[in-house]
């Protein structure tokens, strides 16, 4: 019989099928509520799968992820107007092979074939964004109906093949209309992206649907603001931890709009996490690095609290004057940006090591991306220490993937799967000891635009020929199916 969950696997039979005391210990010190609150995750160590399926609750949704400019292409058709990452791919050298997200995979024309495709591979949910600057292509003012109308069609079709849409209001794509005016660095951007948020809920607010209200802002902000690397292309720490602040404010006033304008479904905010391990006894240093990555933004949105490390002139800290970010916050931000969602959407890539001065080193191999460190375990102690540390909440994996090995077509990708397993044997092992984790989206649900790295980097499940368009399912796709199908994940 295939291993049951929560209600009916005890921890006794967990400890017997995985074999030892050690084990058992792990269980322990992981425990919800096994001890007092930690800034930091606590490592679970060695914990081996059971030999027979897992099998995941029933109701649990299986589903992939993508991102408007990442796939969608046609970047001046029917009004759409410039964002920042037109603007930034257009400048000389800010992409690896030079390249920008026109055509990326042709989404925009080929929307409903990607569409037959999920539904080919049994996803219960599909996850994508919409573009601001083709629904408001100055970013404030008047509304680009043929926008709408293209989303409305997504969307329709989504839910005529049984898919559940789950809607990313930003995906750092800004109209660079707005950024002309100051952009994430600006108060007035937060309101804008509030009147945005609630011409897409008046919009599309009749159907049942998961809303995602921003996209990874950590990475937004210190990628695009504080290392240059991605639009808007700034260098200025300062500006970084404006536009964290903006942006969750625009977050809780979305919130606010969505619960007036009565819109069905849920909504919730996508936050990229890392779990974060010492190389050394002295964890002072873990602890800023913790808060710069994680708390900065789980303790606002969950707690109404900034945490005092995040921001300073340590190693390990964003290298901005912690007094201009509290000009930043004015009377009633933290009771808007902590207003209450219906679920916490978590983006996990790997983990990171770190010193008793707060430098970064390496605990885990790395993929093809040089950024990602990869330990499956990661995921456990991040989803544990969410139960441990913050008010409950339900949880969405809304990414999770790896690329290729290089930029090559292929649909020959065991690490892919080997990834996946590994990453969801950690994930039910969390819902055994408590974890409220309810979906599982992949990244990504095609090869796509890779931000910096162009055409560089291939993520997707389905391989994209970007000459022709043509789609392919990798081996990594058909074994998901399968995943699906069972509802289970084996242990080889």
């Amino acid at each position: 019989m295939p291993t049951g969950l929560p209600a009916t696997f005890s921890r006794r039979a967990l400890f017997a099928l995985a074999g030892g005391g050690a084990l058992a210990a792990a269980l322990a010190a992981c425990a919800p509520g096994g001890g007092s609150a930690a800034p930091v995750p606590t490592a679970s160590g060695s914990w081996a799968p059971p030999a027979e399926p897992i099998v995941f609750p029933k109701g649990f949704v299986w589903g992939a992820a993508t991102s408007a400019y990442q796939v969608e292409g046609s970047v001046s058709a029917d009004g759409r107007a410039p964002s920042v990452w037109d603007t930034f791919a257009a400048k000389p050298r800010a992409i690896r092979d030079g390249s920008t997200g026109d055509p990326a995979a042709d989404q925009y024309v080929r929307y409903a074939d990607d569409i037959d495709l999920m539904a080919g591979l049994g996803l219960g949910a599909y996850r994508f964004s919409l573009s601001w600057s083709r629904i408001q292509p100055s970013g404030s003012g008047a509304v680009n109906l043929a926008a709408l109308d293209h989303y409305r069609r997504v969307v329709d079709t989504l839910l005529d093949k049984g898919i559940r849409p789950a809607i990313t209001l930003f995906h750092w794509d800004l109209p660079q209309a707005l950024q002309d005016v100051g952009g994430w660095a600006k108060r007035d951007t937060a309101l804008r992206f509030a009147d945005y948020a609630e011409i897409c809920f008046d919009a599309l607010g009749d159907v049942e649907a998961d809303w995602m209200t921003l996209n990874e802002p950590k990475t937004h902000a210190y990628v695009g603001h504080w290392y240059g690397s991605h639009a808007p292309g700034l260098r200025n720490p300062d500006l970084a931890v404006a536009a964290v602040h903006h942006q969750l404010l625009g977050h809780g006033l979305a919130v606010q709009r969505f619960r007036e304008s009565r819109a069905k479904g849920r909504i919730g905010i996508a936050l990229n996490l890392v779990s974060a391990y010492p190389l050394a006894q002295e964890t002072e240093g873990l602890e800023r690095v913790d808060a710069r990555e994680n708390r900065f933004f789980l303790d606002p949105v969950l707690r109404g609290t900034y945490p005092d490390e995040a921001i300073g002139g340590l190693p390990g800290q964003i290298p901005a004057r912690p007094a201009a970010f509290m000009l930043l916050q004015e009377d009633g931000d933290l009771e808007t940006i902590s207003e209450p969602t219906d679920f916490l959407a978590v983006q996990y890539y790997g983990v990171t090591g770190v010193d008793a001065t707060g430098a970064e080193g390496s605990v885990a191999p790395t993929s093809a991306a040089r950024w990602q460190q990869i330990r499956a375990e990661g995921l456990y102690d991040l989803l544990l220490r969410l139960v441990r540390d913050y008010p409950a909440i339900p949880l969405l994996i809304t990414e999770n993937g790896i690329p290729d090995p290089t930029p090559e077509l292929t649909v020959d990708d065991p690490h892919r799967i080997d990834f996946f397993r590994t990453h969801f044997q950690q994930a039910a092992r969390a819902i055994w000891d408590g974890a409220p984790l309810e979906a599982y989206y992949v990244w990504s649900l095609l090869d796509n635009f890779e931000w910096a790295e162009g055409y560089r980097q291939r993520w997707g499940i389905i391989a994209v020929d970007f000459e022709t368009q043509e789609r392919t399912p990798k081996r990594s796709a058909e074994w998901y199916a399968g995943v699906i199908e069972a509802n289970a994940v084996a242990a080889t």
